[in-house]
């Protein structure tokens, strides 16, 4: 009995009516029991961070999940990728060289052909972190670094439709045909 139940049983009146046997609590399920859900194999991931290590982390993460993985150092190689074969998940650093994760994403969301793709921002920075919920640009979700392999996967699961792609927030998340364009 915890210490709040003895405290709630000391304070309460006592009736006539007989106590109800309490019902067993149900425990919330430890996540490495959870069965995590995945992406289907194969999905087109963009990693755009300047850190070799966190690239590496995420790159390591995704792949031994099934992603396809392919990592630019810095925004303007990230939308040169873009162009060249469109992923269907980006992961955005805020602090880059050059074009910051701020700016890569307002491109981003300006280009029709690439307004359906879900981008997770990440970034170490706390002052970016408060930037980011300021200003609200188009980002699906949020990663503090450090992160763990967990919480890309949870992050990742939050985005999935009912046949395990990555979709914007707000878009049609049914079970339309594979190539049948959703409509946000």
């Amino acid at each position: 009995m915890s210490i709040f139940d003895r405290l709630l049983a000391s304070v309460r009146k006592p009736t006539d009516r007989p106590e109800a046997t309490p019902a067993a609590p149900t425990a919330p399920v430890e996540r490495r029991q959870r069965k995590r859900v995945n992406a289907r194999k194969g999905i087109k991931v963009l990693i755009i961070d300047d850190s070799p290590t966190v690239v590496a982390v995420l790159r390591k993460a995704l792949r031994s999940a099934g992603y396809d993985t392919r990592e630019a150092l810095d925004a303007e190689q990230g939308l040169t990728l873009i162009a060249q074969d469109p992923p269907e998940l980006i992961f955005l650093d805020i602090i880059l060289p050059g074009m910051n994760g701020f700016n890569a994403l307002r491109a981003i969301r300006k280009m029709p052909e690439w307004q359906h793709i879900p981008v997770i921002m990440i970034s170490g920075n706390e002052h970016a972190t408060e930037q980011f919920y300021a200003n609200r640009i188009g980002a699906d979700d949020f990663m503090k670094k450090p992160f763990s392999r967990h919480e890309i996967f949870a992050r990742i699961e939050v985005l999935l439709d009912g046949q395990l792609i990555p979709r914007r927030r707000g878009e049609a998340v049914s079970a339309a045909p594979a190539g049948t364009p959703s409509v946000p």
